[in-house]
């Protein structure tokens, strides 16, 4: 083979090799606010079709033949149809944006691994597929939610063989491991394990019309394993602020708060990339005006230039902060860095020296509409971080109820 037929051989691969992965990329599901232009990210050649209509190609959310549902094709040159995607349309909403420190305590569906260790020079996990990051959820037949259910359990073996259940990347695996006596006379797995996490963060904005409502614009993550932390139930409290840490270059500040006796006043039902949601049960004690309601704003009507975030740092009052949106992402819908923000409020950046740790869920208002919040620090430069689309936290809370 020569080298032209080489080089073209090549060429028609990538060729494939980006249509394949372009087309592999395109969500089987997606969800669009009424009138929301529909942006897959597709190549040259790849076409958006109405399956019920196959003449009609769909750009907006308004292009479908009804308010709810419909199912769209995809199609490679307006020849080969190789995917359908069903589009969800739900209708514009409004919130209250909040900016109310608050505490997460999150319990996990099962006990989370962290860690792997010997005991007594033995590895009971070896050659069994755990590993940290798993999830067990059953031992013997018997739900384990626990870290002290999972002692017992073990414990109560007295070294016999244990029939596992543990979940691995969304999967459902079953393996069995035997427990090591240690010198005490208990038993061991050689697992470290956790079954919740707990935390300061920021409350986004309430929703009215559901109850519901989003905080952080990001998960909770576990520490050791960098995954997201799956849970079955969690609460929100109240929290005092105990100490703001400034933030400089090169080291993240944070809000110190405390949420030992913190009054519970919401249910926390999903822990997603987008953020916390679930529902409030006591309006009155985050101060919540139900009057004070913004529409949600499309991404296409957000502007870069000035905006503003809220939050409450001291005295429990919730204030309002220049920023300046420096860039916008209108076509990401894979994470929460939807826009480049930095803080330009002098007050703001005396007491905390920009965005900090903490602040994370704090609401962003633009032109009277709530436009989205605050997630990450840039760690070298405090003063600038990421925020997510307000669109994003709505779609995922959609899913979560």
């Amino acid at each position: 083979m020569n080298l032209f037929k080489k080089i073209l051989l090549i060429s028609c691969l990538l060729v494939i090799l980006v249509y394949v992965t372009n087309i592999t990329s395109i969500p089987s599901q997606v969800v669009l606010f009424e009138g929301e232009e529909l942006n897959l990210g597709t190549v040259y050649g790849i076409t958006i079709k109405d399956k019920n209509n196959e003449n009609q190609v769909v750009k907006t959310s308004s292009n479908l033949n009804n308010n709810n549902n419909e199912t769209i094709t995809i199609s490679l040159f307006n020849i080969v149809d190789v995917k359908d995607v069903q589009v969800d349309t739900i209708p514009r909403t409004t919130v209250v944006p909040l900016g109310n420190t608050i505490g997460l305590k999150l319990y996990t569906s099962g006990v989370l691994v962290v860690g792997l260790t010997e005991v007594n020079g033995v590895k009971p996990y070896e050659n069994t597929g755990i590993e940290e990051g798993d999830l067990i959820v059953c031992v013997n037949g018997v739900d384990v939610t626990t870290t002290e259910e999972l002692t017992e359990c073990v414990d109560e073996s007295k070294g016999k063989e244990l029939e596992i259940t543990y979940i691995k990347d969304g999967k459902e695996l079953t393996t069995n491991m035997t427990a090591t006596k240690t010198s005490s006379n208990e038993y061991k797995l050689g697992l470290w394990v956790r079954d919740g996490a707990a935390g300061v963060g920021t409350i986004s904005y309430y929703e009215p019309s559901t109850g519901m409502f989003a905080a952080l614009g990001h998960g909770i993550v576990d520490i050791d394993t960098e995954e997201l932390v799956t849970i079955s139930k969690g609460t929100v409290v109240t929290t005092n602020i105990t100490e703001i840490v400034k933030g400089e270059k090169g080291t993240p500040g944070e809000i110190k708060g405390t949420i030992i006796n913190g009054l519970e006043v919401g249910k926390v039902y999903d822990n997603s990339e987008f953020g916390i949601y679930g529902t409030l049960t006591n309006l009155s004690s985050l101060n919540i005006n139900s009057e004070e309601q913004y529409e949600v704003a499309l991404r296409d009507e957000i502007k870069e230039g000035k905006a503003e975030i809220i939050i409450n740092l001291e005295d429990g009052t919730r204030k309002n902060y220049g920023i300046e949106i420096t860039k916008i992402y209108k076509n990401n819908n894979s994470d929460n860095k939807s826009m480049i923000i930095k803080v330009t409020d002098e007050e703001l950046l005396n007491l905390t020296g920009g965005i900090i740790q903490g602040m994370s869920g704090a609401p962003i208002v633009q032109d009277k509409k709530f436009i989205g919040a605050v997630t990450h620090v840039l760690v070298s430069d405090p003063t600038t971080g990421y925020a997510v689309f307000g669109d994003l936290m709505i779609k995922q809370m959609r899913t979560a109820k």
